[in-house]
Order: C-alpha cells, then structure tokens, then sequence
C-alpha cells in the first residue's frame, strides 16, 4: 500500500474532488480525517471509508475560522502521533468581470481560495518540517495557470495560490516537506455552479466542454482522485513545487 499507516487530512472533503482523494487515499492505507463545512458529509465519507475496512473521521471544519483550522489539523497530528498529507482543498467560484464583482465577493474568494490555505499550510508545517517528512496539497485550478474570461476573482487567486505553492515548496525542500499544486479542469461536481451561471445554464456549459477541450469531456472526481494519491505518496517524492494540471488539454 502506497500510504500504509500515514495520516492524512482534508479540508472539504465531503463531496466531489475532495472526497474522491479521501477515498484513493484510504484505499491505498491511509488513516484519512475527513473535513467539510457540512459535517454530515465529512462524517458520511468517513463511514464509506470505515466500511470498506479503511480508517478514518469525519468532522465539520469552517476553514475560514483561522483558529479551528489550525486547532483541527495540529489536533490531527497530536492524535495519530504524526501527520503526513494535508489536501487543502475548499475554495469558492465567484464568477463575474471586474465590473460585476464587489469588493466582498473578491474579499471572500481570496480568503477562502488563498488565506485559509495559508493558514492550513501554516498549521501543517509546524508538524512536517520537524519530522523532515509531509507532502501538502493545495488545490488550484487550471484557471491559475490560463484565464478564463469574465472570472477575475476566481482567476487572480487561483493564480496567487500557485505563486504560494512554489514559495513553500522552494522554503521548505530542504525540510523534505513537498508542496504542490492539483489544477483540475472541468470535473463533473456541483463546483460547477459559477461556471454554469456565467454560460447561461448547463446545456451551454456541456457545450463548452465538448468543443473546447480537446478530449470533448468532464474529468471525473475519480481521476482526479488518483492524481491527489500520487501527489501524497513516494511516487512523486521528487516533485515539488509543480502545478499538476489535469484538464484533457483545455489550457493548451
């Protein structure tokens, strides 16, 4: 098993990307503590992972309350005697020109899309660079690294957030703590929302996938599940600093 007897946590883990991660990484013998701002879900996907004979908690966590994020993952670690991945992954879509979106939605998309993973981060460090051993995720977009018309708050922090992953990852290599980005593209969850608002509906947006990403489809939380493994596991122990994107080659 690529992740026996680690601990990992995820922060909106219960449902979609985040809990596709959850589960691949479980499967592959990972101790998973599961988050969510809903704590039903955080639990629910817990119990999937426990009746499969993995392990794992779930809990809800607003990651945009500094100290019960930080509270959460250093209690993790206190807990389980270590902590070995962190997926921050919770985010929010504001979709809207420059014209369109207040200085609240942009406020709420950089706290959430940057701060809080910050904050995570933070947190998670204190434990990894110590023991000289973690791997911590954090997700972006494929946004970050092309841009998307009529989506500025989504596309300024999901680019920022990559700026950050790579000042981690370039601080911290000689820890031995990785630091990377997941940019998925267009993945069939309910994520999707802001995107289908600014297309004019969910026929419009199925439109767009067909003729403007090469592979003519939606990714699957479940691929995307298993790029979140590898980036947690010793296969990628040589990568760090990177923006994994994920898109069928939508961004190209």
């Amino acid at each position: 098993m690529q992740l026996k007897d680690r601990v990992a946590l995820v922060t909106a883990g219960g449902s979609g990307i985040g809990r596709a991660g959850a589960l691949a990484m479980a499967r592959e013998g990972a101790h998973v503590v599961v988050t969510d701002l809903v704590a039903d879900r955080a639990a629910g996907v817990a119990a999937e992972i426990t009746a499969a004979g993995g392990r794992a908690e779930g809990f809800g966590l607003d990651v945009l309350d500094d100290a019960a994020l930080e509270r959460a993952i250093l209690a993790a670690a206190e807990r389980y005697g270590r902590l070995d991945v962190l997926h921050s992954h919770a985010g929010v879509q504001v979709p809207g020109r420059l014209d369109q979106v207040d200085a609240g939605q942009m406020d709420l998309s950089w706290r959430l899309n940057v701060r809080a993973h910050f904050v995570a981060a933070k947190a998670a460090m204190q434990v990894m660079a110590p023991r000289r051993q973690g791997s911590i995720i954090i997700t972006s977009s494929n946004s970050g690294v092309q841009y998307d018309r009529e989506m500025i708050a989504y596309c300024t922090t999901k680019h920022a957030v990559i700026a950050m992953v790579r000042q981690i990852a370039v601080d911290f290599a000689r820890h031995n703590v990785r630091c990377n980005a997941l940019c998925p593209g267009f993945v069939d969850t309910v994520f999707n929302a802001g995107f289908e608002v600014q297309m004019g509906g969910r026929a419009a947006l199925e439109d767009y996938v067909r003729d403007a990403i090469p592979m003519g489809r939606f990714g699957s939380a479940e691929e995307i599940g298993e790029a979140i493994l590898y980036l947690a596991s010793e296969k990628s122990a040589f990568m760090t600093g990177h923006a994994l994107v994920i898109d069928g080659a939508e961004s190209l």
